[in-house]
């Protein structure tokens, strides 16, 4: 059975239905998308809009992540559920064999802005050194029809293909509009069961991108206990992945290793964070600009609850040739050498 997502008004104590109708033209939802891309709830930098393929296709979106994945995003629009995930496959069968003077051509089409200047632009660093190593596709729909669900959830769960669809609801009270939006399976998921076919098997142990400047600072980490990141929902909404318990390592960008912990609390906004019944706004912090953008959630810093067992100074960050980096504020850590490397250095017991 499809999944379907209802909406409730509380007014004067009571719970009043909202009246679910269709949307007139999926054509508002691309618009929709293309200007406010974080309706999806995705890492989504778009690229592209209405993108000819070779084979005389049209990709409706065209995006990448931080990661530097390529994201096809396709509107059922009326389409079978046959038509949509033939169309969809097809277009992947494409960006797949896609090389960098390729992907910024279309880029430059689309926004005049190449790729490194619009990726730089939006992450706030340099385009990563392999991009298009996967893919992913995501179908979206005002209305998800049970066929389309079974045909998503089969491909994805008995071939683990990174493939998903969203659908949207629509309500309209009075002259009011709303939206609602729902995952047919959980993102993360859906890119492990992917992964898994291309890498070694999770170790368990998850990678944070610290980061200094004038918003945080390695020091106040260690002193108070806590991870950040925030100036937006793209930077700070990864660490929502992160739960108690988890265990994490803390790499500095290019100098190495600098922390081994485990998730104490989960993530925070900074002017809720406390420390024994102290709000951490309050105390001494070494980054300047910590507190600014606190009364905005979505702008604040946001903060995790880290035990550290081990940590070092900046200066004695842990280091070799070719250890694990990227560009990801969280990433599950996999690489092999790595996680040896660090179970020594961090005197992690094994």
């Amino acid at each position: 059975m499809s999944l379907t997502l209802n909406f409730w008004e509380i007014k004067n104590g009571e719970l009043i239905p909202l009246n679910k109708t269709k949307l007139d033209t999926e054509q508002r939802l691309e618009d929709w998308i293309v200007k406010y891309p974080d309706i999806l709830g995705i890492d989504l930098l778009l690229l592209g809009r209405q993108v000819t393929t070779e084979f005389g296709g049209r990709i409706d979106l065209f995006g990448i992540n931080i990661e530097g994945d390529l994201i096809i995003i396709e509107l059922k629009k009326d389409q079978t559920p046959r038509e949509v995930v033939a169309q969809i496959l097809d277009y992947a069968s494409w960006i797949k064999n896609l090389t960098y003077a390729e992907i910024n051509l279309i880029t430059q089409k689309y926004s005049d802005k190449t790729l490194s200047e619009l990726y730089r632009n939006n992450y706030n660093q340099s385009l990563p050194e392999n991009i298009n190593t996967k893919h992913s596709m995501i179908i979206v729909a005002a209305q998800l029809d049970d066929s389309s669900e079974r045909i998503v959830e089969y491909l994805s769960e008995e071939y683990d293909i990174d493939i998903n669809a969203i659908y949207f609801n629509y309500f309209k009270e009075d002259n009011q509009e709303f939206i609602g939006r729902a995952w047919l399976m959980d993102p993360e998921s859906v890119k492990d069961r992917s992964d898994s076919r291309k890498y070694v098997p999770w170790t368990g142990y998850w990678f944070i991108n610290v980061g200094e400047g004038e918003y945080r600072n390695w020091d106040d980490n260690r002193k108070y206990n806590f991870i950040s990141a925030g100036q937006g929902q793209k930077y700070s909404g990864p660490l929502k992945k992160l739960k108690i318990g988890d265990k994490i390592f803390a790499y500095m960008k290019g100098l190495g290793y600098v922390g081994y912990g485990e998730v104490t609390r989960e993530t925070t906004p900074i002017n809720e964070f406390e420390i024994n019944g102290n709000k951490i706004i309050n105390k001494p912090l070494k980054a300047p600009k910590a507190t600014e953008n606190s009364d905005d959630i979505d702008m604040s810093e946001w903060l995790v609850g880290i035990k550290w067992y081990k940590t070092f100074n900046r200066n004695n960050a842990q280091f070799f040739k070719h250890i694990f980096a990227n560009q990801n504020i969280v990433c599950k850590l996999r690489d092999q050498q790595t996680i040896e490397f660090l179970l020594d250095k961090f005197e992690v017991n094994r």
